[in-house]
């Protein structure tokens, strides 16, 4: 099965059909899924990520040593995951109760990275969306290189991805 299939959504009426709407659903949300998979197990890392659009790569980071880096050098393959929840909508009986909600799920393959320049691109990266009214050597040291080696940068090169909503009528 090729990554396009995975990413084909069920519900085809509630599929988000532009890239621009995904790229914003990366942009807004506050945290990330990364599923890994070694020996039939599966395990999520939920973390902080940065999207880069002009790459179409997702950036995470975690400690230099652990579970999901040993996990992306067995198997690099990863599925990546966002949501945000809008409106509850309640309804006469149970069965009909539901949620607004944005989703996008992507597929493909995670890497560390090795290259220190795009190493320091992607922490850096995270720190502009998660603090963008602070700056380097303004408000804080820029990264060092002991900080770069004591950390894993992770890139998922992004092979295929959908989105999904539901927005109800007011």
């Amino acid at each position: 099965m090729m990554a396009e299939d995975w990413a084909r959504p069920r519900r085809t009426d509630r599929a988000i059909q532009s890239p621009a709407e995904i790229e914003a659903l990366f942009q807004r949300a506050p945290f990330g899924y990364t599923a890994t998979s070694i020996d039939n197990q599966p395990f999520l890392h939920v973390g902080l990520f940065w999207y880069d659009p002009a790459a179409q790569r997702l950036f995470f980071h975690t400690a230099r040593d652990g579970r999901t880096r040993d996990n992306v050098l067995a198997n690099p393959r990863v599925c990546f995951g966002i949501a945000e929840i809008g409106r509850l909508l309640p309804a006469d009986t149970a069965l009909e109760f539901s949620n607004e909600y944005a989703s996008v799920i992507a597929f493909g393959r995670a890497r560390i990275v090795e290259d220190q320049e795009e190493k320091r691109r992607g922490l850096q990266g995270l720190l502009d969306k998660y603090f963008p009214a602070l700056a380097p050597g303004r408000d804080y040291r820029p990264i060092t290189e002991q900080e770069m080696a004591r950390t894993s940068v992770f890139a998922i090169e992004i092979e295929a991805w959908s989105g999904k909503q539901k927005v109800a009528p007011e």
